[in-house]
């Protein structure tokens, strides 16, 4: 016959007979348990002012969620995290989509200390976390030349529905300047879904840009509402993209990066595999769209662990397939 735990109402009963003198024996013999039980009972789940049955009950309780952890985390279960963690995914990113995906329950906690486990053995799974550092932000030299746009129109004048973040269809709009600032990136972040669009220019000029922003947008015509803007003169073609894109544009003030906070966040993101220093020449096309689908296959903590292609192109990608 296997051991069956003792009940929250077998430990009052256990409590209420201890307080009045009952020997271990006699209580076993009441419970119909064996004396074993009981004695391992009062010495396990005591605590500073003794046997006391809702403190028994907790610690049993912490006891049992401890080793059902332990059990959980299988090989298979270990082979999961690992796949997750090299592309990218955060602890809690892993969490997230172990449990919406594969129905399981665990702690960010656990996974860095796999993490570290594997760094201890040698491992490199570690060099796949993100660190926290400095965002990235434009740098400008000491003469200003923002607020030349011809024609800009102030964030002041968008629509309050942007804000509100309720709809698909309103973008924010930068560049990631590389080494010497002699290459760049362009990206466009969705504000809704966090889908992301990054493409490599081919040069740092405003007609050169407009035409990377209206080839790489073409096919989401219908998804583009509103782009709001940094203030760097590469977007002065910005009526071009208007035009092209059927959309309206606005620039952030200038200095405020908050107000495009979503971009200057994902940004960050692509930092994380362009560091500082990396001349865009000389990354391929294939290389920038490995990073796109990396961060729109990412599950998102603000998005309901749901990545932005399952919220933006209603697709869902298994980050576990072979």
């Amino acid at each position: 016959m296997s051991y069956k735990q003792l009940t929250e109402g077998e430990r009052y009963q256990i409590y209420a007979m201890n307080s009045v003198g009952c020997k271990q024996n006699e209580i076993a013999e009441q419970l119909g348990r064996s004396p074993s039980t009981i004695s391992r009972e009062l010495k396990r789940n005591k605590g500073l002012r003794g046997y006391r049955p809702a403190q028994a009950q907790r610690l049993s309780d912490n006891r049992r969620a401890s080793a059902h952890k332990a059990i959980k985390v299988t090989d298979e279960v270990k082979v999961w995290i690992e796949q997750l963690i090299r592309q990218e995914l955060s602890p809690q990113q892993v969490v997230d989509y172990l449990e919406r995906h594969k129905n399981l329950s665990l702690h960010h906690e656990t996974i860095y200390q796999l993490v570290y486990a594997d760094k201890a053995e040698g491992g490199d799974l570690y060099t796949h976390l993100r660190v926290a550092s400095k965002p990235y932000r434009k740098r400008y030299g000491h003469y200003d030349r923002r607020g030349k746009i011809k024609n800009r129109v102030d964030i002041d004048d968008r629509p309050p529905i942007v804000e509100r973040r309720s709809r698909i269809g309103d973008w924010e709009g930068d560049t990631v300047m590389g080494k010497g600032r002699k290459s760049a990136l362009l990206t466009m972040v969705e504000r809704k879904t966090l889908y992301t669009v990054v493409v490599r220019l081919t040069g740092k000029r405003a007609d050169l840009l407009a035409k990377a922003a209206l080839a790489s947008m073409e096919d989401l015509k219908s998804k583009v509402k509103t782009i709001t803007f940094d203030n760097g003169l590469e977007f002065a073609e910005h009526e071009e993209i208007a035009r092209g894109l059927d959309a309206d544009i606005y620039f952030a003030h200038p200095y405020a990066s908050w107000q495009r906070g979503t971009n200057e966040n994902t940004n960050g993101l692509i930092r994380q595999y362009f560091p500082k220093g990396t001349d865009f020449n000389d990354v391929t096309d294939d290389e920038v769209q490995a990073v796109m689908d990396r961060l729109n296959n990412r599950p998102r903590k603000t998005r309901g662990c749901r990545s932005p292609n399952e919220l933006f192109m209603g697709q869902r990608v298994d980050l576990l397939a072979a």
